[in-house]
């Protein structure tokens, strides 16, 4: 079954520096939608639609802390299908 989250990304430091919206799309089977977004030079925040299968969003979501990016949810879960 696949569903979509929607998430608030922090990035700060190093993490503002890589592609890791672009990134965790190709690494894992999930669909990325940016719904907002306010970025500067040393950090910003990003709030992103995640659709997939439950274990690849929460697998894309690990590697997104291990990456330095604060995840916090937005809203609940929308089952997409």
């Amino acid at each position: 079954m696949r569903l979509s989250k929607q998430l608030k990304f922090t990035f700060r430091g190093k993490s503002i520096q890589r592609p890791l919206i672009y990134e965790v799309g190709h690494k894992f089977k999930v669909t990325t939608n940016i719904r907002k977004a306010d970025i500067e030079s040393d950090g910003g925040w990003v709030i992103l639609e995640l659709t997939g299968s439950k274990e690849e969003i929460n697998k894309a979501l690990d590697w997104l802390k291990e990456e330095e990016v604060r995840v916090d949810n937005v809203a609940g879960d929308i089952v997409a299908g």
